[in-house]
């Protein structure tokens, strides 16, 4: 049986603290949030006859999972840039994320949308971005950008608040189109990954 030394205590004891710092900043997030945009976001998810989500690094993870969320309650949902998504169209929707809103493929993506019609909906944390002005609704989560370091928005490395808020905020959304769906948990099962 292995015995924790001191240090191991007080490494643990560290990592709490951090952990309860991580959930202090997601809840100061949470009540600084413009929710009328999120309401926008689900009448636009609803609305669309495909939905795109696109975001890099981190990011791109989180909405990966908010994708697979989505996917689960049979929407027509895609990852942009995975071999199996097709063109975008009209009537289609693009959820772009990016913390500084200049992300190069990213921006381009929004500008190809928005060419052939299909709504572009973005999340970032400057509205003064060029993903901002391309997109039909501009959500801003208040979280620090990359590029931050010095610690008024958060305490964490990087754009880990982002990340985490994009997640937390996905899967608020999906509560929220489920209600609205009514299926119940055992036909969205139906459709949960059975080949793992």
């Amino acid at each position: 049986m292995q015995v924790n030394t001191q240090q191991d205590i007080l490494l643990s004891i560290d990592i709490q603290q951090n952990l309860k710092q991580i959930l202090a900043e997601n809840n100061d997030l949470v009540e600084a949030l413009g929710y009328s945009d999120l309401g926008s976001l689900v009448r636009n998810i609803r609305e669309a006859n495909s939905i795109f989500l696109l975001a890099a690094g981190r990011s791109g993870l989180s909405m990966r999972a908010v994708a697979m969320r989505l996917m689960h309650l049979g929407l027509r949902v895609y990852f942009v840039g995975e071999t199996t998504t097709p063109a975008i169209q009209e009537g289609d929707l693009l959820w772009a994320a990016s913390g500084s809103g200049t992300t190069g493929a990213i921006v381009r993506a929004a500008e190809k949308a928005r060419r052939v019609g299909a709504r572009v909906v973005a999340i970032t944390t400057n509205t003064e971005s060029t993903l901002a002005s391309l997109a039909h609704l501009h959500v801003l989560l208040p979280a620090a950008e990359k590029q931050d370091h010095g610690g008024e928005r958060s305490k964490q490395y990087a754009g880990s608040l982002f990340e985490q808020a994009l997640l937390l905020i996905g899967d608020a959304i999906f509560m929220e189109l489920w209600k609205l769906d009514g299926s119940p948990a055992e036909i969205l099962w139906e459709r949960h990954a059975n080949m793992e």
